[in-house]
């Protein structure tokens, strides 16, 4: 009311300065301001500008957890007793009848202290694990980000056994607190729910996943192949899973000794049709040994500098007593120039491991030369502008080309520090043996 009385009164003073035929024409201009605001109003408001459709425009999906049905009354169960948990966000257009699975890394357990911390976080119990789960990478549903495989079914598979889904030991293991090693019960559990939820009738099925995951996929990627007899394309990807049998800087093989200590505690050997009995049961864990057998079309994707066997395969602290690669373990930039000569041999290592696999034609690799971990769980490493490049590829595309048949997929990249594209972690604290 107050600005109709002020509106009035400039209307009267008008009248009386500019004579009647001005102040009717003032009038009419009025009213027809008037009746343009009101039309803009009336139309609602300004559209807002649609989304950028450059990479990374929205936030990843954030996808709920399920508990595996019935598991406990199977003995598939955690480190702790608890249920197995997976995360399935549904696929949609072109992509509905097509399935990727992940299984999610975490190193491992060794003895039964480090499986007794472990019980205590989600690495070993569902009690302890987040509730939603963000899909980023290669589970991202934005096409932006993932552009093969963005519409189809995705699983993240939780990780809680402490072997890479692979123990199988009948009875509780008592030693002050009981202790499950079911791996292998939770993939067979976990794989029985999905068929279920239709998996069985995937048109194309791939199963991935990163680290510790990774080597479950090269165990059970035959598995996986098995369960799917009417599924005409099914495949692996295993990334930063290709872990080395090598010694480390004082001579010793670690990571050996570290896997026979798993393989013992869990009784894994007896899945293994490749371990000969002359063979140390941590042999037997090994990629490199696992492979041998594998029939399914896999995809080797690893950094010839992981990040993480830098530090604990390589450069172990017991290994390191004066402390010696402390920098160079979490910086690849701040490396002596001694030290890049044997990061550069453990690189020809992991070249050599993979050369009889490199010879299949229906196996792929992308072998960057970059300083990082689990490169297709990554949004920036496995497809953005940030992505390490080999041959002009991004990760995503290199497998999406091997997937698709789109072309031979082996790509091998220099060494340290030719690639300008390659994006190198930085570690404020070291990565976790366990």
């Amino acid at each position: 009311m107050p600005v109709l009385c002020t509106h009035h009164v400039q209307l009267r003073l008008w009248w009386r300065r500019l004579g009647r035929r001005s102040a009717t024409f003032a009038l009419a201009l009025l009213a027809v301001a008037l009746v343009l605001t009101l039309s803009r109003y009336a139309a609602g408001p300004a559209p807002s500008p649609p989304p950028s459709s450059s990479y990374g425009h929205r936030l990843p999906a954030l996808v709920d957890i399920t508990l595996v049905y019935g598991a406990i009354d199977k003995g598939a169960v955690c480190l702790d007793g608890t249920p197995p948990a997976y995360h399935f966000l549904p696929g949609f257009g072109d992509g509905s009848h097509n399935w990727l699975l992940h299984l999610e890394g975490g190193s491992w357990c060794r003895n039964f202290e480090s499986c007794a911390r472990r019980k205590k976080t989600n690495l070993g119990s569902s009690a302890h694990m987040d509730t939603r789960a963000e899909f980023v990478g290669i589970l991202s549903d934005d096409q932006s980000q993932n552009p093969d495989f963005y519409n189809w079914n995705k699983v993240k598979i939780r990780y809680c056994d402490g072997a890479s889904f692979s123990g199988n030991v009948q009875e509780e293991v008592k030693n002050d607190t009981g202790f499950f090693f079911r791996g292998q019960r939770i993939w067979e559990a976990v794989m029985a729910e999905l068929l279920s939820k239709g998996l069985a009738r995937a048109k194309q099925a791939f199963l991935t996943g990163c680290s510790a995951g990774g080597l479950s996929t090269y165990i059970h990627c035959d598995d996986f192949r098995a369960l799917l007899p009417n599924t005409p394309t099914v495949k692996c990807l295993a990334d930063g899973g290709f872990f080395l049998d090598v010694e480390d800087i004082s001579g010793r093989r670690y990571m050996r000794g570290f896997y026979n200590d798993v393989a013992r505690l869990q009784d894994v050997r007896k899945i293994f049709p490749h371990c000969s009995s002359d063979m140390e049961p941590g042999q037997c864990f090994f990629p490199q040994e696992v492979a041998k057998s594998i029939t399914t079309p896999m995809f080797i994707l690893n950094p010839a500098y992981d990040v993480w066997q830098v530090e604990h395969v390589l450069s172990p602290e017991g290994s390191d007593r004066e402390n010696l690669w402390q920098n160079c373990r979490m910086d690849i930039s701040r490396c002596s120039s001694k030290q890049l000569e044997v990061l550069q041999g453990f690189r020809k290592a992991l070249l050599d491991a993979i050369n009889e696999f490199k010879k299949r034609r229906d196996w792929g690799m992308f072998i960057d030369s970059c300083f990082i971990h689990c490169q297709s769980m990554k949004a920036l490493a496995w497809h953005s502008p940030s992505a390490a490049r080999v041959n002009n590829k991004t990760a995503a595309e290199a497998v999406g080309d091997w997937f698709f048949e789109r072309r031979e997929v082996k790509e091998i990249d220099c060494e340290y520090p030719c690639n300008p594209t390659c994006y190198n972690v930085v570690l404020d604290q070291p990565y976790k043996e366990d």
